[in-house]
């Protein structure tokens, strides 16, 4: 991949979204991730204002600063860059008392971490509101179309996604080629949505460079007969998440009604 080539192409992109929706620039949720950092410096290289917000929710300490030193090292290179901090914790726990307790602790758990990425994105859209500013995603083309490793209407809920082809490994060449912070890169992936150093693949039970094998299988018409061992392992888990998830990534099912019927 020529990344110099790519980042132009999304700068562009982003440009020109932007002029023709006559918005005044962008906002972002950094989450001291791979991907946020990414999707903000490109976002900071079309010159518009880009406002970064850092949102804990009982975040695990070395996320916070690696947010705060990508944040900090985007104010030293691009000058409309600004940084707000809305410490979502007190909110998330309030939220937490209201709900009624359920039997199943799993279900809860998992309920309420999808929760937390639903308040970041009611708090994005909110400063994006008052400022007219487009919300940027953050997910890469493995976790949006491939196991739709996101929440529904929480970090999937965006106005427009600028790496959303890209691979995460094509991600990481695009953070070194913009100078991304080391820390970030060798920064094992996590949704930070548990309040611990959980990653995703402990989560998904297979890390990027297998999704993206297993993606590009699918593609290629493989079935899970085709493999043995760990790759008939992985496959079975990306098609698994797949199908699972299918419902993020297709439009909202409309109930059709036959016009004959609304003529009657």
């Amino acid at each position: 991949m020529n990344a110099e080539k790519v980042v132009e192409y999304i700068v562009f992109w982003l440009k020109d979204y932007a002029e023709k929706s006559s918005v005044n620039g962008f906002v972002i949720g950094i989450s001291g991730g791979i991907d946020s950092a990414v999707t903000s410096a490109l976002c900071a290289k079309t010159g518009f204002p880009v406002l970064c917000l850092e949102m804990p929710i009982h975040q695990a300490e070395n996320q916070v600063t690696r947010a705060y030193d990508h944040i900090s090292w985007l104010q030293k290179n691009f000058k409309k860059v600004t940084l707000k901090q809305v410490n979502l914790t007190p909110v998330f726990d309030s939220l937490v008392a209201t709900f009624p307790a359920v039997e199943n602790e799993e279900q809860r758990f998992m309920a309420l971490a999808n929760t937390r990425a639903r308040l970041r994105m009611t708090t994005l859209y909110y400063f994006a509101g008052i400022k007219g500013y487009l919300v940027a995603g953050t997910g890469n083309k493995v976790e949006d179309f491939g196991v739709g490793f996101f929440t529904k209407y929480g970090d999937g809920g965006v106005d427009i996604s600028p790496i959303a082809d890209l691979m995460k490994s094509e991600v990481y060449e695009i953070a070194k080629y913009l100078g991304i912070n080391e820390a970030i890169i060798k920064a094992a992936p996590t949704d930070g949505l548990w309040g611990d150093d959980k990653t995703d693949e402990d989560q998904i039970g297979a890390g990027y460079d297998e999704l993206e094998w297993a993606m590009k299988q699918v593609e290629l018409g493989k079935k899970i007969t085709n493999f043995e061992g760990r790759e008939k392992e992985v496959f079975d888990i990306y098609i698994k998440r797949n199908h699972a998830n299918k419902h993020k990534m297709i439009p909202i099912p409309i109930c059709e009604i036959p016009l004959a019927l609304k003529k009657e």
